[in-house]
């Protein structure tokens, strides 16, 4: 577990070392395309070409211009309420050889819902072959906190990340649920034979750390490997995470945060077997996408975190250093809008979704 001091210092950065934002003449912001319909996630095809989810259940192919975009066949009905619809989409590491996409969103009705996670053949206007690889057990009877980020590992594995369900949260520290947690699954869906509970029956067979709320970011740092989580807190307490497999992160047994009430959650910040988060918001910024950073464009960025921030609508820039966040910059506050997700491009450039009913593809690139 964390110094307990280092993570009251930590508190203390996030309200007095905000450094200040570049100036303009350090990038080019574009508009690559827009009237998208709360847009959630993107990825980037080997032609130039995006996939794009619309929360209301659309898969679109964008071309490279951002001039045509088509509607892809094939998908998945999804349960639209609350937080549920599409969300992440995510090319397989060898999609040049197999065409593969997976999609998570969010299935069922307004009784029993989860999170799945399903796979398909892209072809030139639809995904095909799809199969189910995963469905987030027990369901639930509310349209919130689903998480439905995920992320391949270097060795091939996909790291899921499931929410709490809001009125489960109690099920975050349940192992025998698959609410609150990150899961760890193969390509296919089956389960790791390393996993940390991997020779237990059922649901706890795939978790591999536990004890999270609503987690909407999850990156890999390819350079030392380390996997970095963000979660939603209550008002207040958001926390960045640096996971290691079988831990427990406290949720909602320790927690920075107050209900939405003013009350406490849990009158404890820290408990014996639990994990102090790695960096903290109060208030809350509202933590939505992420990524690490590893592109030529910007040299300075190697090796940085970029977030959204909902909340504040602007990014913040964590710069890390031997693990830990040693300063915080909030960035792009020109845009103005609620900001949903974040990635590094190809070329070295950085992507934003927008989130609105008029939702755009925004493009940071080197100013000339």
């Amino acid at each position: 577990m964390r110094e307990t001091l280092a993570r009251r210092l930590c508190v203390v950065c996030t309200t007095l070392a905000l450094a200040l934002p570049l100036q303009a003449a350090d990038y080019t912001l574009e508009t690559v395309a827009e009237g998208f319909d709360y847009p959630w996630s993107i990825a980037f095809l080997p032609n130039g070409d995006y996939l794009v989810t619309e929360r209301s259940g659309q898969l679109l192919r964008v071309s490279a211009d951002g001039g045509e975009r088509t509607e892809l066949a094939g998908v998945p009905a999804t349960y639209v309420a609350g937080q549920g619809g599409f969300f992440d989409v995510v090319l397989h590491p060898r999609f040049a050889e197999n065409r593969l996409v997976y999609l998570s969103f969010a299935f069922g009705t307004p009784r029993a819902n989860a999170m799945r996670i399903v796979r398909g053949t892209l072809s030139a206007n639809a995904l095909e072959n799809l199969e189910v690889i995963l469905t987030v057990e027990p369901t639930k009877d509310n349209p919130q906190h689903y998480g439905g980020r995920f992320t391949f590992l270097p060795e091939g594995t996909l790291l899921v990340t499931s929410g709490e369900g809001f009125d489960y949260r109690e099920g975050a520290q349940d192992l025998s649920v698959q609410f609150g947690k990150t899961l760890r699954i193969n390509d296919d869906g089956s389960i790791p034979v390393d996993n940390p509970y991997a020779d237990v029956a059922g649901p706890q067979a795939m978790v591999w750390t536990y004890g999270h709320r609503n987690p909407q970011g999850i990156v890999v740092d390819e350079d030392s490997g380390d996997v970095y989580l963000h979660e939603h807190g209550p008002k207040g307490g958001d926390e960045l995470n640096l996971l290691e497999a079988g831990n427990n992160y406290g949720w909602p047994a320790i927690t920075y945060g107050l209900d939405y009430s003013g009350a406490y959650v849990s009158p404890f910040t820290e408990h014996p077997g639990m994990e102090q988060p790695l960096y903290i918001w109060v208030p809350s910024i509202a933590p939505a996408g992420m990524t690490w950073y590893n592109g030529e464009a910007f040299p300075e960025w190697r090796g940085d975190l970029f977030i959204n921030a909902l909340v504040s609508r602007d990014v913040r820039r964590l710069e890390l250093e031997n693990g830990e966040v040693i300063s915080e910059t909030p960035m792009f506050t020109e845009i103005g809008e609620r900001l949903r997700d974040i990635r590094t491009a190809p070329d070295g450039s950085l992507f934003i979704l927008t989130d609105s009913a008029n939702g755009k593809i925004l493009r940071v690139a080197p100013a000339p």
